[in-house]
């Protein structure tokens, strides 16, 4: 969130209340029940209240937002939700991307790739019946917040920005100046203590209003007189009047608060400008800075004492560089920090991330000892004590990770790090979160990796980018799109000659056809498929693909065909020795002759089945072949029969629900396709 924050949270006096402000806060409050253009027009409000907080980075504006956030959130039951709509660097966030952060936060589904029209729609959606807070930080201009407004009058949202939002109509604007005196010397003692200000009132409300009042600057003299026990506050007040009028008075507070630091602290302090999204930790700020982590962990205290930082309130140390001070910080870096020290000081952040994601996810393979050896190799500092640390400590520095890949990709200059940054990722989250879910962050990682392996010449890369953002296009139901991924794969592993991504290109285009409905190229693409993977010996997958052919033909009617795939897949299951899906493929076979018209041998292949499916052990498929059994010989007239198999699926079955018997007769098939999957 936007960092002028007065909260003061993390720094050394540790009070936390919120001052001043109360004219403004009485102003947005009113604003709140006063009535809008439409109501006065005789119109229902057709979205959302909007109250706008104005100001200057480091007025405080964010610190106000959150107070009346806290003062109103017993109106909105349904919760406060924030975003941040600016990156530390000062770049918009993309809409798409808060507009997915905010379902998730509202435990709503977003598909991974939808676009910006489609989550928007969600979120309002979502929001319809809800009474929720938004609350927008550090917005860039209006068509950010428009576009996020809910369409429900119970909702509201507080946006917080430097400027007007033009264009948002029926905005309520507040726009902040400093603090009034009184709160300005309250802030000051709370790092100075009261003696220091008791003693010399005059040079507090003079040192007050060389700050203009500006909570950030405030925050940063009071660390100053705070690091200076015998210093006077009139010492700080002098110096600042003796500085030149260049600049802001947040940035001339700066540069006497920076100058005063111990080379070393200063060189950290600076290169925390690298920090991916503004956020740091130990961990990262001792690769930047090339220290050990617990002298890093004791430098950012001391930041967060002097007004530098922010502690963010986590269960893991995180702190937050503020958003008034990463240009300056930004301007220190690249004025004192050559282009290569700055480029080395990245990739070493960049490759302690990687083995920290590599540490992340080998925790969770345990059970091997290939795996437990090489956590142990690994340095103490880089370790999990649990899988669950593990798992929190990706959850709660995953918009810092996300941004560290986007980072790396625009450098253009750290592809071989970026990559494994990537791939390390990848893992870590499907480790810990499982593909589904991790599948939105997945997406933005694959695009990312597909950026890399066009700007490198990587065709080995490209064709793998494509085929997983193929996979998570199918899954959403974009198979035109998948489509189009899948042939570029094609294209792309055929340059290179592999036979990995060629193979499974063709495989994944017969199923995109297959389930746009086009059976006759379905059952086609799964043909070539079949034979590369013949060609190269490779068994198994050929005769899962004579079943994939088998269903094509079975959806388009033709059943002599699907037959005779079945009975090669089955063969080849029997040449592998794989029971289990010898027997599944043996109900499909009796699925399609009784399609055919051909009970008797249906009743047989379903018989033949059973026995299968109990070699390999499969009880529910045993008890859904017995209903399967049970149903076509009460259509052929003997219900008695029928009937001790359907006692027989029972016992098999025992306390299982009845949806979890439906669920296994539908894996055998228990009704005759149409004419589309």
């Amino acid at each position: 969130m936007e960092t002028g924050d007065v909260r003061l949270t993390g720094h050394a006096a540790g009070d936390s209340r919120f001052l001043g402000r109360t004219r403004e806060l009485k102003e947005l409050r009113a604003d709140i029940e006063r009535a809008g253009l439409d109501t006065l027009a005789g119109r229902k409000p057709p979205r959302a209240r909007v109250l706008l907080i104005a100001g200057r980075p480091g007025s405080g504006r964010t610190a106000l937002a959150e107070e009346l956030a806290r003062q109103v959130a017993g109106r909105y039951p349904d919760g406060v939700l924030r975003a941040r709509l600016t990156d530390a660097d000062g770049t918009p966030v993309p809409v798409e991307r808060t507009a997915r952060d905010l379902l998730a936060a509202l435990d709503e589904d977003a598909p991974a790739g939808a676009g910006e029209d489609d989550l928007t729609d969600a979120l309002r959606t979502a929001l319809a019946d809800r009474r929720a807070l938004l609350l927008l930080d550090d917005a860039a201009d209006a068509g950010q917040v428009g576009a996020l407004l809910p369409d429900s009058p119970d909702c509201l949202v507080v946006a917080v920005s430097e400027g007007p939002l033009t264009g948002i109509p029926d905005v309520r604007p507040c726009t902040l100046g400093g603090l009034d005196a009184k709160s300005g010397v309250e802030l000051l003692s709370r790092y100075t203590g009261s003696v220091r200000i008791t003693v010399d009132p005059r040079a507090a409300e003079g040192l007050a209003e060389e700050c203009q009042g500006q909570p950030a600057a405030l925050m940063l003299a009071g660390g100053w007189l705070a690091a200076r026990p015998k210093a006077a506050v009139s010492d700080l007040a002098k110096q600042l009047r003796a500085e030149d009028d260049e600049g802001t008075a947040l940035s001339r507070v700066f540069r006497l608060a920076y100058a005063a630091l111990p080379a070393t602290a200063a060189r950290v302090l600076r290169l925390l400008a690298l920090a991916p999204a503004g956020l740091v930790d130990p961990q990262s700020a001792s690769a930047l800075a090339g220290c050990s982590v617990g002298s890093a962990r004791a430098t950012l205290d001391d930041f967060v004492a002097l007004g530098f930082l922010h502690a963010v309130d986590s269960p893991l140390p995180q702190y937050e560089v503020p958003g008034c001070l990463h240009p300056l910080l930004r301007v220190l870096v690249e004025h004192h920090e050559r282009p290569a020290e700055r480029r080395l000081a990245g990739a070493r952040m960049l490759e302690r991330t990687v083995r920290l994601l590599q540490s992340c996810r080998v925790i969770t393979e345990t059970d091997s000892p290939q795996a437990r050896q090489k956590l142990l190799d690994m340095p103490r500092a880089l370790r999990f004590p649990t899988p669950r640390a593990a798992a929190e400590w990706l959850r709660l520095t995953r918009p810092a990770l996300l941004a560290s890949a986007r980072l790396a990709v625009a450098d253009g200059e750290l592809d071989t790090l970026a990559r494994r940054l990537m791939s390390q990722l990848v893992r870590a989250m499907v480790a810990h979160v499982g593909t589904q879910a991790a599948a939105p962050d997945l997406y933005v990682i694959h695009n990312l990796v597909l950026d890399v392996a066009e700007r490198r010449n990587l065709p080995r890369e490209r064709a793998a980018a494509l085929l997983n953002l193929g996979d998570l296009d199918a899954r959403t139901g974009r198979t035109d799109d998948a489509l189009g991924r899948y042939r570029a794969a094609l294209d792309a592993g055929r340059e290179v000659n592999d036979p990995y991504a060629t193979g499974r290109a063709m495989e994944s285009v017969g199923g995109a056809y297959l389930e746009l409905g086009d059976f006759d190229r379905a059952a086609d693409w799964f043909g070539r498929a079949l034979a590369e993977r013949l060609a190269r010996g490779e068994r198994a997958d050929a005769a899962r693909l004579y079943g994939r052919i088998a269903a094509a033909h079975t959806y388009a009617g033709r059943y002599g065909e699907a037959l005779r795939n079945w009975r090669s897949a089955i063969a080849g299951h029997r040449k592998l020795g794989d029971v289990a899906a010898q027997a599944r493929a043996m109900s499909e076979l009796a699925r399609v002759q009784e399609y055919a018209g051909r009970p008797e041998e249906s009743l047989r292949s379903c018989r033949e089945a059973v026995e299968w499916a109990r070699r390999a052990d499969d009880t529910r498929l045993q008890a859904a072949l017995h209903l399967r059994i049970a149903d076509t010989l009460e259509r052929l007239g003997d219900p008695a029969s029928a009937g001790l198999h359907r006692g027989a699926a029972e016992r098999l079955l025992g306390e299982e629900p009845d949806d979890a018997v439906e669920t296994d007769k539908a894996l055998v098939g228990d009704s005759k396709p149409e004419t589309s999957p």
